[in-house]
């Protein structure tokens, strides 16, 4: 009987954690889901274990690692929210500092092999070099990045005193949903730009804000740069096999390497749609830079790997089919 390839995905059940589970699956893992369910649905897991658990319990992760005995940990786990960071510093620093703290000391005690860590482009900072290769300077803005930044850090530490292998996994803007519309985008609190805009061409919100217009871009609001949530999943994948098959620790971008700006994520929604979205101006944001678009060749080199489905309309038609699916209207406020 041939033995099952276990992989503990610490926050599974969220956004980019459950398409990396169904991913994990496809390639012939069992992904175990290690997560508290506050900012995620149960019914996105579906290809594994859901074990409910906290990141900063140490008794729970012990259990969980000795009972599936997984050959490798991929932590997701964390509080993403720019703004409220700032507003809540303690509660970022709590969850993805002290939170990734005690997950490496449960992974060293159960001798994993690897660790893929879901990072952020906020580590970066203000962009002096778009798009920005991993060498760029590491200048967060917000506590948000700095709090990954920190735990980064702290696990490449780890790595050099225990031996264990790692990946910082520094994406952009995470968007899109499963084109099978299994999952996608579903969080109790939203706070991400495409799926607040839907809900605006939608009904569902009265309007959708654009915060500043005299950011300095062509068109004055900010430009980020979208990453389809499948390409990131399946450099998730990539990513596991390359350490797991004795490749080098690294940190790698994970990015389309092309920019959009707000207002051409309305039109194109707008045309996907056939709807206008209303909009309102608001205050830019603290914390949020004008453009955040990243370099992603060392990736595509390392991983062997490519953003396929990446660009905006792909994304966006996608995210419209499932926002607007049975599933989703039914089940998204619900489990």
């Amino acid at each position: 009987m041939a033995v099952e390839r276990k992989v503990l995905v610490v926050g599974g059940a969220g956004y980019i954690g459950s398409h990396v589970c169904k991913a994990l699956a496809q390639d012939g893992w069992v992904p175990v889901v290690y997560d508290n369910l506050s900012n995620s649905r149960s019914w996105s897991v579906r290809w594994g274990p859901l074990e409910i658990g906290d990141i900063r319990d140490k008794d729970r992760l012990d259990a969980v690692l000795a009972r599936h005995r997984p050959q490798g940990i991929m932590h997701f786990a964390g509080r993403i929210e720019v703004g409220e960071s700032v507003q809540a510093p303690f509660d970022f620093y709590d969850v993805n500092v002290h939170g990734t703290l005690t997950l490496l000391d449960a992974a060293t005690r159960a001798g994993i092999e690897a660790l893929i860590f879901s990072s952020t482009a906020a580590a970066y900072g203000i962009l002096e070099t778009v798009p920005a290769p991993e060498s760029h300077s590491c200048e967060p803005i917000n506590p948000y990045g700095r709090s990954k930044l920190m735990a980064e850090r702290m696990i490449a530490d780890m790595g050099v005193a225990t031996g264990m292998k790692w990946t910082n996994l520094r994406y952009f803007n995470a968007s899109g949903a499963d084109p099978d519309g299994e999952i996608g985008e579903a969080h109790r609190h939203e706070t991400h730009l495409i799926p607040l805009a839907i809900e605006a061409a939608l009904g569902r919100r009265p309007s959708f804000a654009v915060f500043g217009h005299d950011h300095p871009t062509p068109d004055g609001s900010c430009i980020r740069d979208f990453i389809h949530v499948l390409d990131l999943a399946e450099a998730h994948v990539l990513a596991l096999k390359r350490l797991l098959d004795g490749g080098p620790s690294a940190t790698f971008n994970l990015g389309s390497g092309a920019g959009a700006s707000v207002l051409d994520v309305l039109k194109c929604l707008g045309d996907v749609a056939g709807l206008a979205v209303p909009t309102h101006w608001a205050d830019p944001r603290i914390g949020d830079p004008p453009a955040l678009v990243g370099d992603p060749s060392q990736a595509m080199a390392a991983l062997s790997w490519a953003p396929r489905r990446s660009d905006l309309a792909s994304i966006i038609g996608d995210a419209w089919s499932w926002h607007t699916s049975a599933f989703f209207t039914h089940s998204a406020f619900t489990g």
